[in-house]
């Protein structure tokens, strides 16, 4: 199967062509345009160019490409999992979840796109404003670079493309280069939903050729971006002053307190770290379980822990594939013998098949070390006791990383105190962090990002207020 570059309204033969291959199998998938520096430019060239037709389109007609969007994405559901679960080794069941979840999030788009209101101000309030109407409106930017992670191919996608098209604003969208096939099925559904020819344009190849030029091009009004801290910031640097988002890295820890019924909380945590191999940016990484219920929690979860299955992506029963590359099982072996070598215990896993990273469960891991100071980014979880509340606190915001965390406990002075002490983006109290909904505002502090994501957030970030000032006198 060989794929062709999305510019303009056209499917367009590239230059150059690299092979996608499945992480799971090994095997050849596709054929997948690497764009040169000419075919970004007519990707950029035809964004702008339809830029003045997106901003001027009324409100109810992007509403209605936004709906029969999702309502394409509804009728292909089963199809679009099985794109998911092929290039990205994600579980089968998880990826038709997060189908799902695309769907929900071009329906939150779509009804955005009608609620995109300003204020009147009452100018009479300072001296010298009698006699003047004043009222501010939100107008798009024009063209938003989108580049976009392999681990949530169609929902972060959405995350980005829902607002900006409900907004009035076009699109030129690089995704990951491991995630392709979900972009081209995103840009046939959007053709058949009937967006204007170069609102939307998809452009695969490097970060050097592609990513570079979005950044970097005065074309580009705003760059969103969720990955690596490290790509990130260099983002953030090469911009200069057009509007940047963030959605970085993490390493999501829990709190349980003491005199909690931990019967809920085992499969929630199991769930958190695990599923799709932990390669989720509020994916559990750090449980924090005070002193009193620590043995039974860890003989709880480890026991949990083994009942996952480990195997094909396609096949509905598997709850724990393949990592995104053989690179990331490399690396996570070596952060686990680190964690070994520092006195920290596997309870669980520690091993691998293949590109399949067991499940792990690693006990009295020290702050210093990778597994708990970085982002693991694979099916690794720690446990570690702590004496108070105040503690893990304290162990949670010891961190580079700020994007979720969460607090189980019965006491609700002390889920208040976490929630003003805890220094991350959202708190979840009586959950785990990785808990999201899509109209939910989505962030982080510190090294986990800049501004919102959350529809009606991301909307606001994709847009300028302008003020207008009537004088009546």
């Amino acid at each position: 199967m060989k794929k062709r570059l999305f510019i303009n309204g056209e499917w367009l033969e590239a230059k150059q062509y690299t092979t996608l291959v499945s992480p799971f199998s090994g095997e050849s998938i596709a054929e997948i345009p690497v764009a040169n520096d000419e075919e970004v430019e007519a990707a950029i060239e035809a964004a702008n160019g339809a830029s003045k037709v997106m901003a001027m389109m009324p409100a109810h007609k992007r509403a209605s490409i936004l709906a029969k969007l999702a309502d394409l994405f509804e009728q292909r559901k089963e199809e679009a999992a099985s794109v998911i679960a092929l290039e990205a080794a994600k579980p089968i069941t998880t990826a038709l979840a997060e189908v799902n979840r695309t769907i929900l999030t071009y329906r939150f788009a779509a009804e955005e796109a009608k609620r995109i209101h300003g204020e009147t101000l009452r100018l009479d309030a300072a001296p010298g404003g009698e006699g003047r109407v004043a009222y501010v409106v939100r107008e798009p930017l024009g063209v938003i670079g989108a580049i976009t992670p392999f681990n949530f191919p169609m929902n972060l996608v959405a995350h980005k493309v829902g607002p900006a098209i409900a907004s009035g604003n076009t699109v030129v969208l690089k995704p990951a280069s491991q995630t392709p096939l979900c972009a081209y099925f995103l840009a046939e559904l959007l053709q058949e939903a009937g967006i204007p020819a170069g609102a939307f344009n998809v452009v695969t190849g490097g970060g050097r050729t592609v990513g570079d030029k979005l950044v970097t091009d005065p074309r580009i009004k705003m760059v969103t971006f969720t990955g690596s801290p490290e790509v990130g910031i260099g983002i953030r640097n090469k911009a200069g002053l057009k509007r940047v988002t963030l959605e970085l890295g993490s390493n999501a820890a829990v709190i349980v307190d003491e005199g909690v019924n931990i019967d809920k909380i085992i499969p929630r945590c199991v769930n958190g770290a695990f599923s799709f191999q932990g390669q989720v940016c509020i994916s559990l990484q750090r449980i924090y379980v005070h002193e009193t219920l620590y043995d039974v929690f860890v003989e709880r979860l480890v026991a949990e822990t083994e009942k996952l299955n480990i195997g094909d992506p396609l096949d509905p029963k598997t709850d724990v594939s393949a990592l995104i590359s053989s690179a990331d099982v490399d690396r996570t072996l070596n952060w686990i013998e680190e964690a070994k070598q520092y006195g920290a215990k596997v309870a669980i896993g520690g091993k691998a098949e293949g590109n399949i990273l067991h499940p792990t469960v690693i006990l009295n891991a020290k702050p210093h070390m990778k597994v708990s100071c970085q982002e693991v980014f694979a099916p690794i979880v720690l446990i570690n006791k702590i004496s108070s509340v105040e503690e893990a606190i304290g162990l949670v915001n010891d961190s580079r990383y700020g994007l979720q965390a969460g607090i189980y406990t019965e006491n609700v002075h002390t889920a208040l105190d976490a929630a003003e002490k805890l220094h991350v983006g959202g708190v979840m109290i009586n959950d785990i962090p990785t808990f999201r909904v899509d109209n939910m505002p989505y962030g982080g502090v510190k090294e986990s990002g800049v501004g919102r994501e959350g529809i009606k957030y991301a909307v606001e970030e994709m847009t300028e207020m302008k003020l207008v000032v009537f004088n009546r006198n």
